[in-house]
């Protein structure tokens, strides 16, 4: 049925009536669709269903078109991203077009649902606004980072899930928590692998994220571990292009103070409860797929 939720968004933006537009969003590579999944496994396939995977995937392409201009990528899943391509006024207004389709769409599938994902993409937003303030300087803020974490990543699937839940008249509660917890293991498994995975993997260069700026939880952690002299270093490293020799350090440092495998288990808690929950509920599909996320290499 993912075929289906590709097809109502060709749909959608056909309607629009512009060449450029929908050849602009063909160009955008799909990613893993994992919100659909949620959100077929939870509801079934009815066309109110079809209609809310649709409108969430827009609104995920959205943020991610905003998002590459924000942090001014050149690549998205290995291929070109659109401001790199198309530059960064047609990007911001792509993903402008995205989110303002997906909202008129959500209106005809149900005003609780519409709710629920509206406020999301709030969160979304204060979220990225987070994200940027963050990266500014070196931070040691755990709270800080994944309250960014939640409103960044995890508050769009925790809305599908409960979107789902409330289509199909499920336990919207458990669902919601289900989706929390999904979607802040996901950006921690991501921030895991920029630093194990090489660049042909990630489709970017490896240790992206602190080149960027982005303080993630083994960065934090790391610098909790270092003596005072290594941590002057690492800070040194922050929002710099690194050469081979530093991003080896870096890699040496976090294998030496065993801060993958903490970083790691604080995802696979979240993921535990996730498959506890879910085999309560005798959904084991949703449980398998918490458990692929945290086996998953990329």
């Amino acid at each position: 049925m993912i075929d289906a939720v590709e097809r109502k968004i060709e749909q959608y933006i056909s309607e629009l009536g512009d060449q450029y537009v929908f050849r602009l969003y063909k160009n955008i590579p799909h990613g893993k669709r994992l919100r659909t999944k949620l959100i077929l496994k939870i509801a079934g396939s009815s066309l109110k269903v079809i209609k809310t995977a649709a409108t969430v995937e827009m609104i995920h392409a959205a943020s991610l078109l905003h998002d590459d201009v924000i942090d001014d990528a050149d690549t998205r899943r290995g291929q070109a991203s659109v401001n790199a391509s198309e530059g960064n006024k047609t990007a911001i207004m792509m993903g402008d077009i995205l989110y303002s389709k997906a909202f008129f769409e959500l209106n005809s599938v149900s005003s609780e649902v519409a709710k629920v994902i509206s406020n999301a993409v709030v969160q979304l937003s204060l979220g990225e606004l987070a994200d940027v303030e963050l990266s500014k300087s070196f931070h040691t803020n755990r709270e800080a980072y994944l309250k960014m974490l939640y409103q960044k990543t995890a508050s769009l699937m925790e809305a599908s899930a409960e979107s789902a839940a409330i289509l199909a008249g499920k336990n919207r509660k458990a669902y919601r928590q289900y989706g929390h917890n999904l979607g802040l293991a996901f950006q921690m498994i991501d921030d895991i692998l920029d630093i194990t995975e090489d660049s042909k993997t990630l489709g970017k260069p490896a240790l992206h994220d602190f080149v960027e700026g982005k303080v993630t939880l083994p960065y934090i952690y790391l610098y909790e571990k270092l003596a005072d002299e290594d941590r002057e270093f690492l800070v040194s490293l922050h929002r710099k292009r690194l050469s081979e020799e530093e991003a080896l350090w870096i890699k040496s440092a976090m294998k030496k103070h065993h801060i993958i495998e903490k970083s790691y288990n604080e995802a696979k808690v979240l993921i535990d409860e996730a498959i506890e929950s879910m085999e309560l509920l005798g959904e084991h599909d949703l449980s398998n797929i918490a458990k692929a996320m945290i086996e998953r290499k990329f």
